[in-house]
């Protein structure tokens, strides 16, 4: 009976996050995930010193815009973006995870990866469920406004960015989530 209940409670809390993302973010055209991507790399060029010339030494860039995150005790996130090497898009993919434990909170936000290992890159573009943290070590940073960025403080293969956070949700972390190629 207690299993029940528990298995209830999570199905509940699932609708209740799904609820609360836009029904929008879901199966978005390449013109518009292509839109929302260009924008974000704007902002992100615009907001952090030293951002066009990191972006310039990366072999890959995958740009994950508006993902949308959510949770009450369980969490989960989604969002849609492209991969572009030499500023070209090569791909189409999703952003997707679930957690669960003490977290409550919706935000949206803006996910750069960086990829500085052409090794690595091959990896991720080979793989069918790319997962951070798992498949690769990923160095997170979370930009402010001020932010500024030097290519010689990174030395890891892939450098995540988390930026243009709306709304409130404790911590920024991608680790566990899964990159999924899209068909688009």
């Amino acid at each position: 009976m207690k299993q029940a209940r528990v298995k209830f409670f999570f199905v509940v809390c699932m609708a209740v996050i799904i609820g609360i993302f836009p029904v929008s973010s879901y199966a978005a055209t390449a013109n518009e995930i292509d839109a929302s991507v260009n924008a974000s790399l704007d902002r992100f060029v615009k907001e952090v010193k030293g951002a066009k010339a990191f972006l310039d030494a990366a072999k890959g860039v995958l740009i994950i815009p508006k993902v949308m995150q959510g949770g009450l005790i369980v969490g989960a996130e989604y969002g849609e973006g492209t991969l572009r090497i030499g500023g070209k898009t090569v791909g189409y993919y999703n952003i997707a995870s679930g957690s669960f434990g003490y977290q409550i909170g919706a935000q949206e936000k803006d996910i750069i990866l960086v990829f500085m290992s052409k090794a690595v890159l091959k990896k991720f573009r080979a793989s069918e469920n790319w997962q951070a943290g798992v498949d690769a070590k990923v160095t997170l940073v979370n930009v402010g406004v001020d932010g500024s960025l030097d290519t010689t403080k990174f030395k890891q293969p892939v450098v995540g960015f988390v930026f243009g956070q709306k709304g409130l949700m404790a911590g920024a972390t991608i680790e566990g989530s899964k990159f999924t190629k899209l068909k688009k």
